[in-house]
């Protein structure tokens, strides 16, 4: 199975900067929708953000609207998530999440699962 490589995650202080990468080698994947997910120590998983297969429709949750944007470049089988004006309660583990059903947007969200291993973002106040 064709594992992701995520890079970007780290160390930043509140109001600063990150961008995450999900590249992926072997096969491509510019036919579906991707997204991220994040958990932070102690929670539950949850949903940030989502791109549909070609670039055209994006969703955020309403915790990273405004802040975070998700791109992706199919000729480079990658997907990215910009992450500006951080806040210390977005320190987690960000996952890159695939959806492999080839449902249409927006059902494709619903369908997204973890893909990658994940990169830890700390952000410190």
């Amino acid at each position: 199975q064709v594992q992701p490589v995520e890079s970007g995650g780290g160390l930043v202080q509140a109001g600063g900067s990150l961008r995450l990468s999900c590249a992926a080698s072997g096969r491509t994947f510019s036919s579906y929708a991707m997204g991220w997910f994040r958990q932070a120590p102690g929670k539950e998983r949850e949903f940030v953000a989502a791109i549909s297969w070609n670039g055209g429709n994006t969703r955020y949750a309403d915790s990273v609207k405004g802040r975070f944007t998700i791109s992706r470049d199919n000729a480079k089988n990658t997907v990215y998530l910009q992450m500006n004006s951080l806040k210390p309660e977005d320190t987690a583990v960000y996952y890159c999440a695939l959806d492999r059903s080839g449902m249409s947007w927006p059902n494709a969200i619903r369908y997204l699962e973890i893909w990658g291993q994940g990169t830890l973002v700390t952000v410190s106040s």
